[in-house]
């Protein structure tokens, strides 16, 4: 196992993946300052949490209905077309949101219409971007590949929103959507600029063309996959709810803090991910299952944490340990999946993995918001770190060591390593 820097440092020689990941950081930034300011706008438009939650609701429906779609699209058809269209239909969201911010026109229907209609786009970008980074490295590589991408992304989510507090303050909300939508061109230079991809054996094509069941049978057979997807869907309904969606409400209603504590919260909580993303690659495969055993235990005990304190350092301390276990959970997740899965399969487990977490979402989302509503902030907090607690290392107890293992197909090279090098 060699060390962090040089071993995924050198991935970024690999011209495609490079290009790739230049053009992902520019428009995952804009992507955050648009949120940023979607929130911003949300807040002055109405003082209702169920608002908040109701955009969450439409942009997570058509993921809950499509996402398989778009995993058999990724797996059937050129996922940099299917990729460079979703972008074009983000960029026309972004501008008319922005014209509607603009003109002083918008209304909350407006910002629940344009969230249901991102969350059709991205229930066919999700699938076909995470089956896209591991055909544009070797096979032994990917590892550092999904490492290096959650690296970018997160530390987007730090950049994005601190940029878009600045843009909004001095310029206007809408002009947070108008530059959200011209940092997807930098997405769509890259895209256009990969290798198509190698094509494979007769029967590998042909299964390429069946349906999205062969994801959910793949995963259902393979036990490890099964187990992290079980891992992503614990996450999900236990602790994302109650980190991400009810934040507002935590800082308000018992911390007793206002907006700009928020935006500290959220930089912590950023800070966490990306340690997270960048000590995933430092985990070496017999690592794997006490790495992610040792994050279950802390989101659990850091969850507890924010379930009892008063003050703003000891809140902004544990959700910096929140986040750390949550995105090395993620990433670890993801490698295990996405070098376990055959390539014509891989858009297709992509969206099952997606779907326990995009399409469980809204609905957890709803429901932990509900039952904070009645029980109070701090008991439903308290109850999700137990609940996750014991759902994540029931399934680390399950799986043992078979996580640890090396997959079969690494030990044979993929048909996309060809792509890679060129």
């Amino acid at each position: 196992h060699k060390p962090w820097g040089r071993d995924t440092l050198a991935l970024l020689r690999a011209g495609p993946f490079r290009r790739y990941l230049i053009g992902t950081s520019i428009s995952d930034t804009g992507t955050w300052m648009q949120i940023m300011a979607q929130g911003w706008i949300m807040s002055t438009l109405t003082d209702k949490a169920i608002m908040l939650g109701m955009v969450n609701f439409a942009a997570g429906l058509p993921m809950l209905f499509l996402t398989m779609f778009g995993g058999s699209a990724a797996d059937r058809f050129d996922k940099r077309k299917i990729l460079v269209w979703t972008q074009v239909v983000q960029i026309a969201l972004a501008l008319a949101l922005g014209l509607l911010i603009y003109t002083g026109r918008v209304q909350i229907w407006h910002i629940i219409v344009v969230a249901g209609l991102l969350g059709v786009a991205f229930a066919f970008e999700h699938p076909a971007l995470s089956a896209l980074v591991p055909e544009l490295v070797k096979h032994e590589e990917i590892a550092a590949a999904v490492a290096l991408d959650r690296g970018v992304f997160h530390c987007s989510r730090l950049v994005g929103p601190s940029v878009a507090g600045i843009v909004v303050a001095v310029w206007g909300a809408a002009t947070a959507f108008f530059a959200n939508a011209f940092t997807f061109v930098a997405l769509i230079v890259a895209l256009l600029s990969l290798p198509p991809r190698v094509l494979g054996s007769q029967e590998e094509e042909e299964k390429r063309a069946s349906g999205f069941k062969d994801g959910f049978r793949y995963v259902r057979g393979d036990k490890p996959s099964l187990a992290m997807v079980g891992m992503i869907a614990s996450m999900t309904v236990f602790i994302f709810p109650s980190v991400s969606v009810m934040m507002p409400l935590y800082v308000r209603d018992v911390l007793l803090l206002g907006p700009a504590q928020l935006g500290y919260l959220m930089a912590a909580s950023a800070v966490g991910s990306v340690i997270g993303a960048v000590a995933l690659v430092s985990i070496p495969r017999p690592r794997r299952l006490a790495g992610m055993t040792a994050a279950a235990i802390f989101v659990m005990l850091s969850v507890l944490v924010l379930s009892r304190v008063h003050g703003f350092g000891f809140a902004a301390a544990a959700l910096v340990v929140t986040s750390f276990g949550l995105s090395l959970i993620f990433g670890l997740s993801n490698t295990i999946v996405q070098e376990r899965a055959p390539a014509y399969l891989r858009g297709r487990v992509s969206a099952v993995m997606g779907l326990s977490f995009f399409g469980l979402m809204p609905l957890t989302g709803l429901g932990v918001t509900s039952v904070a509503d009645i029980v109070g902030m701090r008991t439903a907090l308290f109850a999700s770190a137990i609940g996750y607690g014991v759902t994540a290392l029931f399934i680390l107890s399950r799986i043992g060591g078979a996580l640890n293992e090396t997959p079969v197909n690494l030990s044979t090279p993929a048909p996309e390593a060809a792509t890679a090098a060129s």
